[in-house]
């Protein structure tokens, strides 16, 4: 998405706007595959919620606190894109686009690192 998504006209290109919303919603989607997976596998608890997975793999060392903050908050837009609960405010879109990807790499090498 870093290189594909050109941000700046997700405000005036539907196309544009659909792709990086897509494109989010799949990556949100598989830390949330990969969190359910740990969770289930080391049996750290039962979530009741997506974004307890990334508490619960807090609680269990996984992760420290400012990712799974964040981790917890992309959780929440993923339901808001998947569910579409409200229409999603291009400001989060790009808001999630911009410093949610680095969450989301992030969360990667934390998990090939201990794994």
């Amino acid at each position: 998405m870093r290189e594909l998504a050109q941000l700046e006209r997700i405000r005036t290109d539907v196309r544009e706007r659909r792709f990086v919303e897509h494109t989010l919603q799949l990556a949100i989607q598989g830390a949330l595959d990969v969190a359910s997976h740990i969770v289930s596998d080391e049996r750290l608890g039962e979530p009741a919620t997506n974004r307890d997975l990334f508490a619960l793999l807090e609680s269990a060392g996984w992760i420290g606190s400012e990712l799974s903050d964040a981790l917890q908050r992309m959780a929440g837009f993923w339901n808001v894109l998947v569910h579409g609960y409200a229409d999603v405010e291009l400001g989060s879109v790009e808001d999630a686009a911009r410093d949610g990807l680095a969450d989301l790499a992030h969360f990667v090498t934390v998990v090939r690192d201990r794994i």
